[in-house]
């Protein structure tokens, strides 16, 4: 008998991906299910964007292999974007890496830098993703916590306070997913600081810094900061090509060669349409995030008036793509909450245990929810 690896024994299948096929059972049996769980967004990309690849189509090396680290016109619209929005200067040609989505990265960053016995830093709440790929790459996973009385931001004295000598890798993510908690850069100059005394690598996920924020910032503006730290980015979230899986990592040349080294082993270069498209949404103006947040601004006003329907508490100031909120009552179970309103108002939003043991008590709503549904969903909650 064939017999999987052991490392499959780490790791579970994807809490969506499990209950996205639950939900999907249930709209085909009839029942008309609400899904605001995922962020997925459901807007269109521009129209600019769209164009774009179509047009590249015919170009003749748009169906060749492509370059394990992208188009340079590409890479110089990333550096580009950068120094507009984040005033953080990136080296094109050695700082910024193409990557087939954020996750992609989370992945071979794993492999670049962990052996099997280092340990990593991983937020409690967070993406679970983290913690599945340090799995995976047989390193330690340590939770550090993320608590509502600090904002969301972690006790960096108390993580002094205990054994860091095997820890290589802390993953950051601001703002922050799913609490929608945000970072000013003297918060981010005390990652920087804790990295450096500690020698470990800090990688911060950056892919909501456009959406209800109006507060661009990434972590590499900190003087000092490459020595210590990469920052993932996407275009999934601030240009709604989330299925097309463009994502980037930025830091230093010699970081980035490292990861390249891996990914080059990994796949064969993304395809040339997708980066052209990539290309034209980098180059649109702010306006385009105006834009795109006026549609989220409504619909995050109609959430919370379901979080208030059921009596749930929130920070209004939060950013992102989601609202995280509280639920009333001792000691509330967030699973157990989430269960009851998918059968019996047939909405299904995710359960904050999800993202960790930091999440109980806490659901997460999605803003990738059409306006319509939001307000047939307060609807629901009314009867």
């Amino acid at each position: 008998m064939i017999t999987h690896s052991k490392r499959l024994n780490t790791v579970e299948e994807y809490y969506f991906s499990k209950k996205l096929r639950e939900v999907s059972k249930m709209i085909s049996s009839g029942k008309p299910v609400i899904n605001m769980g995922i962020g997925s967004p459901d807007l269109y990309p521009s129209k600019n964007v769209i164009d774009e690849i179509k047009n590249s189509l015919s170009d003749k090396n748009a169906h060749k292999y492509q370059s394990y680290q992208g188009l340079p016109e590409f890479r110089k619209s990333i550096s580009k974007f950068y120094q507009n929005y984040f005033q953080v200067d990136l080296n094109s040609e050695n700082e910024v890496l193409p990557l087939m989505g954020s996750k992609e990265g989370i992945m071979h960053i794993s492999l670049a830098f962990l052996n099997p016995g280092d340990e990593v830093l991983i937020p409690n709440p967070g993406y679970p993703t983290y913690f599945s790929v340090t799995n995976l790459v047989e390193a330690k996973p340590r939770f550090y916590d993320l608590n509502e009385s600090n904002n969301w931001f972690p006790d960096l004295t108390e993580l002094e306070k205990s054994d860091l000598s095997k820890v290589k890798l802390m993953w950051v993510n601001y703002p922050h997913m799913p609490t929608g908690a945000s970072v000013d850069l003297n918060q981010y100059e005390e990652l920087i600081e804790f990295a450096k005394r500690n020698s470990l690598l800090i990688v911060n996920d950056n892919p909501y810094s456009f959406i209800l924020n109006n507060d661009y910032l990434s972590i590499l503006k900190v003087n000092g900061s490459k020595d210590v730290a990469m920052e993932l980015n996407s275009l999934s979230k601030s240009f709604n090509m989330s299925g097309w899986r463009v994502g980037m990592l930025v830091g230093s040349d010699l970081n980035i060669s490292r990861v390249l080294k891996i990914k080059s082993n990994m796949d064969s270069g993304m395809f040339y349409g997708i980066q052209k498209g990539a290309i034209s949404a980098l180059n649109l103006s702010e306006t385009w995030f105006e834009n795109l947040n006026e549609v989220y601004a409504k619909r995050r006003e109609l959430i919370w008036k379901i979080a208030d329907k059921l009596n749930c508490s929130y920070d209004r100031n939060s950013k992102g793509l989601f609202v995280w909120a509280k639920l009333p009552g001792k000691n509330p179970c967030a699973e157990s909450f989430i269960e009851n309103l998918l059968l019996e108002k047939n909405i299904f939003i995710a359960p904050g245990t999800i993202f960790g043991s930091n999440g109980e008590g806490y659901i997460r709503f999605s803003l990738c929810v059409d306006e319509s549904k939001i307000v047939e969903s307060l609807k629901r909650i009314d009867l």
